[in-house]
C-alpha cells in the first residue's frame, strides 16, 4: 500500500515538474468592434464549438473603456486608462504616442513573456496610430515581439501597409494575396510550423473584422441576406432621460438611417465568417502539431457595439451594456469543457492571466487587473464586487462637416445629423454585479449629469433612476467611483 502511494506521489511530482519546465503555449484572438449583446457571436459557429464548447464562456466579460486604442492599451498593460494615459484614438490622446512607447508599452505583457523565453508573434491591427510618422513609422517594433506583422493605422481589409519586423510591406486589392484576415491566418500557421520546439509560444492575432469598412471575403458576400439588426430592447428608443449626446439623436430614426445600420449589421457578420475560418485553421494546425492540449486559446473583442440602440445608428463609445460587454471564450489545459462562468472579468485581466500561465510572479508586475486562471481551472477565485468603466470624449474644434448645424465639439456625425461622440461625452462609471446589478455614471460636462440603472429590473437601461433612489445609495456609489478613479495596482483590486 505504501509503495503504491509513494509511486503515485512520485508520478504527480514528476508531472508537476514537467509542467513547470514547459509552460503552456497561448493563442490570443482579438477582434475589432465585436459585440456580444446584439448577437455578434451568431456567425461564429466554429469558434463557439472549438473554443467555447471545448472550454469556458464568460457571461460577464467587460471592457473598461469602449474605444479601440484605449481598450487595446488596457489589454496590453493590464491597466485602467487613467494609469496608461491613452484616452482616445488620436496621437494627442496618446494612442501609440512617444509617451506611450517610452512608458507603459515598455511594461506591456509581451516584454515579460519574452523574459520567460516565450517566442512571440503578432499579426494584425495593433493601435490606431501605429506606424504614423509621429509614432516612429513602420520601423518601430514594440518591445517583446519576435515576429511582427502589424497593420499601419486603423482597420482595413485591402490596400494597406504592414510593418513586417520593421520593414514596410504594401498590399493591394487581391483577395488571394491581400485579404488581411486570411493573411494573418496564413502567417500564423507559418509561424507555428517554424517555431522552436524548445520554447513555448505566444501568438496574438488581431483581424480587422467586424470593423468598418466591412469588406467580406468574396465567398461570404451573399451571407445573411435579409438579416437586420435586432429590433428589441432599446432599439429606436429615445434617450430622453440620458446625457445630452443621446438626447440630440433624432427618434424615431429616419428610414435612411435604419437602412444604413441594417446594411452595416449584415456586412459586419459577413466579415466575421473569415475570423471563424481563422479559428478552425489555427486549431487544426495545433492539433496536427500535437500542441492543442498544451495550448490556451483566448477569444475576445476590444469592446462591444451598437446598431440603433437609443436611436444611435452605429458605433461604440457609450456606457451601456451593448458597448461595454464583450465575448470571451477560453480553452486550454485544466479547463473543463462546456463551462459558463459568471464571475466578472475585465480586459485588464487578460495580461495578468497570460503572465500567470507563463509562470511570472504577478506580485512583481504593475497591473490593475488580476488573473482569472483560477476561475477557469479550479472553479474558484475572488469575484470583484465592482469595477470602473470610463471614456474620454473627443470632438472637433470646428463643426463636423457631416453636420455643421450642430456647431463645434461633436464628432462622428452621420448625414441625418446624429453624432456618436462629443467633447462632453466624458464619463466614469461604477458597475456592480455581485451584490447589486447596478451602473452609476458621472459626466464631466456642463450639466454634471448623472445616470443610474438597475439592470436586474431594467436590463436594457431604458430608465435613468437617479432621481428615484435613496441619496445614500448615490453617495455610496460616488465614493466607490472616487476610489476607482485614483486606484493603481493592488488598490484597483482591493474593492471591498
Amino acid at each position: 500500500m505504501w509503495t503504491s502511494t509513494l509511486l503515485a506521489l512520485t508520478c504527480l511530482l514528476v508531472l508537476r515538474c514537467a509542467e513547470g519546465a514547459n509552460p503552456s503555449n497561448i493563442v490570443f484572438i482579438l477582434t475589432d468592434d465585436q459585440d456580444v449583446e446584439l448577437g455578434g457571436m451568431t456567425p461564429m459557429k466554429k469558434a463557439r464549438a472549438l473554443i467555447g464548447d471545448a472550454g469556458a464562456f464568460f457571461s460577464n466579460a467587460f471592457t473598461v473603456t469602449p474605444l479601440c486604442c484605449p481598450s487595446r492599451s488596457s489589454i496590453l498593460t493590464g491597466r485602467y486608462p487613467h494609469n496608461h494615459q491613452v484616452h482616445n484614438n488620436s496621437l494627442t490622446g496618446n494612442c501609440s504616442s512617444p509617451a506611450w512607447q517610452k512608458g507603459p508599452e515598455t511594461l506591456a505583457f509581451p516584454v515579460y513573456l519574452n523574459k520567460q523565453f516565450y517566442q512571440t508573434f503578432y499579426g494584425g491591427k495593433y493601435l490606431n496610430q501605429y506606424g504614423q510618422k509621429e509614432a516612429g513609422e513602420v520601423s518601430y517594433v514594440p518591445p517583446g515581439w519576435d515576429q511582427w506583422h502589424a497593420l499601419v493605422g486603423n482597420s482595413q481589409y485591402y490596400n494597406y501597409s504592414l510593418s513586417v519586423n520593421g520593414k514596410e510591406e504594401k498590399h493591394g486589392d487581391s483577395y488571394e494575396k491581400d485579404y488581411l484576415t486570411d493573411l494573418i491566418t496564413n502567417r500564423s500557421l507559418e509561424f507555428l510550423d517554424k517555431r522552436s520546439p524548445q520554447h513555448p509560444f505566444f501568438m496574438m492575432l488581431a483581424p480587422p473584422a467586424p470593423h468598418s469598412p466591412w469588406a467580406a471575403a468574396p465567398q461570404y458576400q451573399g451571407a445573411f441576406n435579409g438579416t437586420k439588426a435586432p429590433r428589441d430592447g432599446s432599439f429606436n428608443k429615445p434617450g430622453k432621460d440620458k446625457h445630452w449626446l443621446l438626447r440630440q439623436a433624432v427618434s424615431p430614426m429616419s428610414d435612411t438611417s435604419i437602412a444604413f445600420l441594417d446594411n452595416a449589421f449584415r456586412k459586419r457578420w459577413q466579415t466575421l465568417l473569415s475570423v471563424d475560418d481563422m479559428v478552425e485553421k489555427v486549431v487544426k494546425k495545433l492539433e496536427d502539431l500535437q500542441l492543442l492540449n498544451s495550448t490556451y486559446i483566448f477569444y475576445t473583442s476590444d469592446h462591444g457595439y451598437h446598431s440603433g440602440q437609443f436611436s444611435l445608428p452605429i458605433d461604440k463609445r457609450q456606457l451601456y451594456e451593448f458597448d461595454i460587454r464583450v465575448p470571451l471564450m477560453v480553452r486550454g489545459p485544466g479547463i473543463k469543457p462546456k463551462q459558463t462562468l459568471k464571475a466578472p472579468v475585465l480586459n485588464i485581466d487578460l495580461a495578468p492571466t497570460f503572465l500567470d500561465i507563463a509562470g511570472v510572479n504577478l506580485s512583481l508586475v504593475n497591473v490593475d487587473g488580476e488573473s482569472f486562471l483560477p476561475h477557469m481551472t479550479l472553479g474558484n477565485g475572488t469575484a470583484r464586487p465592482y469595477f470602473l468603466v470610463a471614456h474620454t470624449g473627443e470632438g472637433h474644434a470646428e463643426a463636423d462637416p457631416a453636420c455643421p448645424k450642430l456647431g463645434p465639439g461633436l464628432a462622428h456625425c452621420f448625414p441625418d445629423c446624429v453624432c456618436e461622440d462629443a467633447c462632453n461625452n466624458t464619463y466614469a462609471c461604477v458597475r456592480t454585479l455581485t451584490e447589486n446589478n447596478l451602473q452609476y455614471c458621472e459626466f464631466a460636462d456642463s450639466e454634471s449629469f448623472v445616470e443610474l440603472y438597475n439592470l436586474t429590473s431594467d436590463p436594457h437601461q431604458l430608465e435613468n433612476i437617479v432621481k428615484k433612489v435613496d441619496p445614500a445609495l448615490l453617495q455610496a456609489m460616488n465614493l466607490k467611483l472616487i476610489k476607482l478613479q485614483s486606484c493603481a495596482g493592488i488598490t484597483c483590486r482591493d474593492t471591498k
